[in-house]
């Protein structure tokens, strides 16, 4: 085993960036299938190169979701699989093709047309608020965190007096392996604020079913497949997916992507400048930062990646971030660049499990730099920004800012 595989399993290496990009690219270089077996985890291979990846991806019935979708530890593992929990990401087809469905027509570019008012007015409202708390504010946790939740509960029609639970809901979920998040000592006690959001979203459920209403919570769930209802652990799985993976990825974009515009003061002015290429920044924000650090395929039969073998219910872990700085694929990849084009990043993934929130995030994230760039006439660091410590889905968790406004 190459000891820098070890950053796969340390959710600290992914607080400091420089030290995990270097174990990164060592490994794409010289190990970029690389095996991983250390205590407390199931081994599993980690693929490092952006071509691999997408094999794997377009290979969805050789390399399955289930049983292991994302990386926890053994005891985690466990937990999951005795919990029932079965989420998008959990599935594979023909399920997930058609579980996928329930929600695809709310996430489709005419859907997404219909909720840019709305967005383009959440991107104000936070905007205006940053203004008003300024000139110093901790832009994650006053802002960031905020502006996506309320767009994605706006979508499931969650009443506004809930956002606040929701917001801790989501921290706690993917934040457990951060002290300043995890509720708990045990996994155990961490696993009881998933138990807390299926008490939440059940009661959702009991209520949409009994009087329906226009927005997503309703269309899951009233869901039928093949003439029967969804059953109440997979409605609130779907809950749980849409209301986590919708927040938490963008919010971790925003932040990271105001993160990088300051320390590159020239793209920013460029964005002063020249504000068409927003859609292209927004593409190189979701790329800089990749909130979605890696998911997990499992083998159904021997084969090989890159001349490794890998035998049939061996597990594989796909490492974004690296995908993200191959240099085989990207131009400059360590270069934040607001113009970057072509972009092919794969921060949603790839083939049939291609995120679903997509076209969503993208607009979330370009109507609030629309907002805010053309107002904002200096930024700076105001202290340390800090990273949330995780295996799966993170960015900054604290970004002190200081600021003046036009």
């Amino acid at each position: 085993m190459d000891e820098a595989a070890r950053v796969f399993v340390d959710p600290m290496s992914y607080t400091d960036e420089p030290a995990l990009h270097a174990a990164l690219t060592h490994l794409r270089a010289h190990a970029p299938v690389s095996w991983v077996d250390v205590d407390g985890y199931r081994p599993f291979w980690a693929i490092t190169k952006h071509a691999d990846i997408m094999a794997i991806e377009r290979a969805n019935n050789l390399f399955t979701n289930s049983p292991r979708p994302v990386l926890m530890t053994a005891e985690s593992d466990a937990l999951q699989e005795g919990s029932g929990i079965s989420t998008l990401i959990h599935l594979d087809d023909p399920r997930h093709r058609v579980v996928r469905a329930i929600g695809a027509d709310w996430f489709r570019p005419k859907a997404m047309r219909a909720m840019k008012i709305r967005i383009d007015e959440l991107a104000r409202r936070y905007v205006d608020h940053m203004i008003a708390i300024g000139p110093e504010c901790d832009f994650v946790q006053e802002v960031a965190v905020n502006f996506p939740l309320y767009v994605i509960m706006s979508l499931l029609g969650v009443p506004e007096s809930d956002f606040p639970r929701m917001l801790r809901y989501t921290q706690e979920l993917f934040g457990n392996d951060d002290v300043e998040f995890s509720q708990g000592a045990t996994k155990e006690e961490q696993l009881g604020v998933l138990l807390e959001m299926f008490g939440y979203f059940n009661e959702l459920t009991a209520s949409r079913r009994a009087h329906p209403t226009e927005d997503l919570a309703s269309a899951i769930a009233n869901a039928t497949i093949d003439g029967e209802p969804l059953s109440d652990i997979d409605t609130v799985s779907y809950y749980v997916i849409v209301a986590t993976a919708g927040h938490d990825t963008t919010s971790a974009t925003i932040s990271g992507g105001l993160h990088a515009l300051i320390e590159h003061p020239g793209q920013l002015q460029r964005l002063r400048d020249d504000p068409a290429l927003m859609p292209l920044a927004a593409e190189e924000m979701i790329r800089w930062v990749t909130p979605v650090k890696e998911f997990m395929r499992t083998a159904q039969a021997d084969t090989e990646i890159r001349g490794v073998p890998v035998k049939a219910g061996e597990s594989v872990l796909l490492s974004y971030p690296s995908a993200n700085r191959d240099e085989e694929v990207f131009d400059a990849p360590f270069t934040f660049d607001v113009g970057r084009d072509p972009n092919r990043h794969i921060a949603f993934g790839y083939g049939v499990h291609f995120c679903l929130g997509a076209a969503l995030a993208r607009m979330e994230v370009n109507s609030f730099f629309n907002e805010l760039v053309p107002r904002l006439r200096s930024v700076e660091l105001a202290g340390r920004p800090e990273h949330v410590a995780t295996t799966f889905v993170g960015g900054l968790k604290h970004l002190p800012i200081r600021y003046t406004v036009a």
